[in-house]
């Protein structure tokens, strides 16, 4: 018998690889004791990346759903785990040392276990500050190796960096194939280097399917010593996202290592769950095409992720193409071909910029350069003409060092530009920044939040958290709901009146009991509005007011619990008894 492997379901993963938004707080308290259930799982990632912000965007509070999500695990004995991008910390751009600093006590205090630490250009002096705070908070830090294949990019190369991370205090080292292209004899060497050096250091292996080479690089990681494996589960898995845990558990069963027993009918539970989150309306934000898996990625090396961004952006300039080639008499293009030249041309920026491992953010810089490129060669003009502040940063040090070396042309073109290139500590460009946000918080009233959550929110995401404090952020994604639900039916066939109609038809009417002017909001500060589509009432809540002609306001009660699909009556609008205000549809239909 072979030594013990075991699983780690990447259910935050499984969605940000898929689409735009996560589950709510409500769908992933539902999902947790099915998972629980399966029996197979000794962690599973809950939050970090984009898990965060995406709450905001909801209008809902990050806090309450990393604490509600993390509990049901922790009480199970299930190690629940992170991720964290290093000098980024929670979002794309850096994060002031005590802002970081602060992350972990706010995320071990909401249950957080591990954390996984990883620079999108493995520079060591980005991980490991991370991995004392961490230390210091009380998690485990598992730094990270973000994997690609370039020529700089080799076993020794790996290793020196793990070296140089377990040096630094880190139990645990991930190796994060996030684009799946790594070779499976690479990635297998490399473990059995780490674990020679490292024999009690964990190993975890984190390998993205899209290219296909996943389930090969699992089978020789763990044949040369790896501990624990990434997995995801139907209906999400495979495609652009990770193998499915019953392929795996069975391929290293039939090898002889010893693998937890799946419970299937929990499994299935947990499968039809998670379809239903989709059908709810998380699948109106998820690109088909991260269902397919594409040998394309290996040629350019991006994460399969990114198909769906990349698309968007080809479509949204393949018109002005076109244009532009039709007006010089040459041939249009398709699509693919497009995408075709956009790879080509990323396989051709990629070493010029120094081969940045393509992981967030660095892959968005490199696709922006390689599109930005594109175009100016399709309008006839020279490349590098369009590089935005972000990428430079990458390419001047601003972020850390790059793993290979800048062509000539680029840094002639920073010198024609007056940069100046920098090796100092990333950090150091980034000042303290807690004392403004404490400013802000008691300016506004805001409350800190146990364990000081709340600061750290409005620290680390501050724009997303004022949206989400003023309401914003919520009609804003209510609107978004309703704009690609309306527009997912126009695409069946269906007129702009007989979506109107459909929506009226599951919905009940909230009827003017009286001759009146609707007025829906009273004694508030700022201009009284309509509320938006998606707004959710109790049943004894009140819907509006009505102002009679003799003088009296006369509170007009939905009657039941549901969510706004039409307003018939904005502010001030006069109404005659028997007239419909708005439809409500009610909690049980809609959910």
């Amino acid at each position: 018998m072979k030594k013990e492997i075991k699983f780690s379901l990447v259910y935050r993963d499984m969605w940000q690889s898929s689409g735009k938004y996560q589950p709510r707080v409500d769908q992933l308290v539902r999902i947790a004791p099915l998972i629980v259930e399966m029996g197979c799982f000794t962690r599973v990632e809950t939050n970090g990346g984009a898990f965060e912000q995406v709450n905001l965007l909801y209008g809902e509070n990050p806090n309450k759903a990393v604490r509600a999500f993390t509990a049901p695990f922790r009480e199970a004995g299930i190690q629940t785990h992170m991720l964290d991008r290093g000098l980024n910390a929670l979002r794309m751009y850096p994060v002031p040392a005590d802002v970081r600093k602060l992350m972990y006590k706010v995320k071990h205090a909401q249950g957080v276990d591990i954390t996984r630490i990883f620079c999108g250009l493995n520079e060591t002096r980005n991980i490991i500050p991370s991995i004392k705070y961490a230390l210091e908070a009380g998690m485990i830090p598992q730094a990270t190796l973000c994997i690609t294949y370039s020529p700089v990019h080799t076993v020794e190369y790996y290793a020196r960096i793990a070296d140089q991370l377990i040096e630094a205090g880190a139990p645990e080292i991930c190796l994060k194939d996030m684009a799946g292209i790594g070779r499976p004899g690479m990635l297998g060497q490399l473990v059995r280097t780490i674990k020679e050096k490292h024999p009690d250091v964990l190993i975890q292996y984190h390998g993205h399917s899209g290219p296909g080479l996943s389930m090969a690089s699992i089978l020789e990681v763990c044949e040369n010593g790896a501990d624990i494996i990434d997995v995801a589960m139907e209906p999400m898995s495979w495609g652009k996202v990770h193998p499915d845990v019953i392929s795996v558990q069975a391929m290293l069963k039939d090898l002889g290592f010893q693998v937890p027993d799946i419970n299937m009918k929990a499994y299935m539970k947990a499968r039809a769950m998670t379809q239903e989150f989709i059908d709810d309306f998380l699948g109106y934000f998820m690109d088909p095409t991260n269902k397919y898996m594409s040998s394309l990625l290996l040629k350019c090396g991006l994460p399969g992720g990114m198909m769906g961004s990349m698309m968007a952006d080809l479509k949204g300039v393949h018109s002005g193409i076109n244009m532009i080639l039709r007006s010089k008499n040459e041939p249009e293009l398709s699509l693919d071909d497009l995408l075709v030249m956009l790879f080509d041309e990323v396989e051709y920026v990629w070493p010029k910029l120094g081969y940045p491992p393509l992981v967030t953010p660095f892959s968005q810089y490199v696709k922006n350069v390689a599109l930005m490129n594109l175009m100016q060669l399709v309008k006839g003009e020279e490349r590098w003409t369009m590089i935005d502040n972000h990428t430079w940063d990458m390419i001047l040090g601003k972020s850390g060092r790059l793993p290979g070396t800048l062509a000539p042309e680029i840094i002639e073109l920073a010198k024609s530009k007056g940069y100046e290139f920098v090796d100092t500590d990333p950090q150091l460009n980034y000042p303290d920044a807690l004392d403004d946000y404490r400013k802000e918080m008691d300016e506004n009233g805001w409350e800190y939040g146990e364990d000081d959550e709340e600061l750290f929110e409005l620290a680390m995401h501050d724009r997303q958290y004022r949206d989400y404090k003023s309401g914003v952020a919520k009609k804003r994604f209510e609107d978004e709901l309703q704009h690609v639900k309306d527009a997912s039916m126009a695409k069946s066939g269906y007129s702009e009146e007989d979506i109107k109609k459909l929506k009226r038809a599951k919905a009940d009417p909230v009827i003017a009991p009286d001759n009146g002017q609707v007025l829906w909001e009273v004694s508030v500060e700022g201009p009284s509005i309509a509320p938006f589509i998606g707004r959710k009432y109790q049943h004894d809540e009140v819907f509006c007011y009505l102002s009679t002609p003799w003088g009296e306001y006369e509170k007009i009660l939905t009657g039941f619990t549901g969510r706004v699909v039409e307003i018939c009556a904005q502010q001030g609008a006069t109404v005659r008894k028997g007239d419909v205000i708005g439809y409500i549809l009610r909690s049980d239909i809609f959910a």
